[in-house]
């Protein structure tokens, strides 16, 4: 019998997939709903109806939520003119969830400053990874990665690099 205390972290409830942050979920719900304008071009205000009654929706933050959505829709050719530079292939070529979750990035790298960039990259990695095709993640990253260097110079070269000992 053990008699490690509740606190000890050997001891605390291994994290279920489910637990997932606000944030996340509503980048996940951002994705689907930039999916919906991509894919039928309905109108902003019908996807957002529509995204809001999904169930699981009350778990996320609505605020950042409504941030991507109307800042993508809103600003997609800035954010395209940002994209498409940085691409293999002509950017009609993506899949619409490549596209989204480019967009998702690219939208939090430029306007959402309280997320360090590396959280920025895995979330989006981690949206490819859970709803793109199976190497989509690591065309994200390879977008996203050259454009957080641009857009966040100063942050990225103030980070250690991964892997690398101090």
């Amino acid at each position: 019998m053990s008699t490690a205390p509740a606190s000890d972290p050997s001891h605390a409830k291994p994290r279920k997939a489910t637990d997932k942050s606000a944030r996340t979920r509503a980048r996940e719900f951002a994705l689907q709903a930039l999916y919906q304008h991509l894919v039928g071009h309905n109108p902003v205000d019908d996807i957002d109806a529509f995204t809001r009654d999904l169930t699981g929706f009350h778990k996320c933050d609505s605020l950042h939520f409504d941030a991507l959505v109307r800042g993508c829709i809103e600003q997609a050719a800035e954010l395209d003119a940002l994209i498409a530079p940085r691409l293999d292939r002509p950017l009609v070529e993506t899949s619409p969830i490549e596209h989204g979750v480019l967009w998702i990035g690219a939208y939090e790298l430029r306007h959402c400053l309280d997320v360090p960039w590396r959280v920025v990259l895995n979330e989006c990695i981690e949206l490819a990874k859970s709803f793109g095709g199976t190497d989509g993640h690591k065309f994200v990253n390879g977008v996203l990665h050259p454009l957080a260097e641009q857009l966040r110079p100063a942050e990225v070269a103030a980070s250690p690099r991964a892997g690398a000992r101090r």
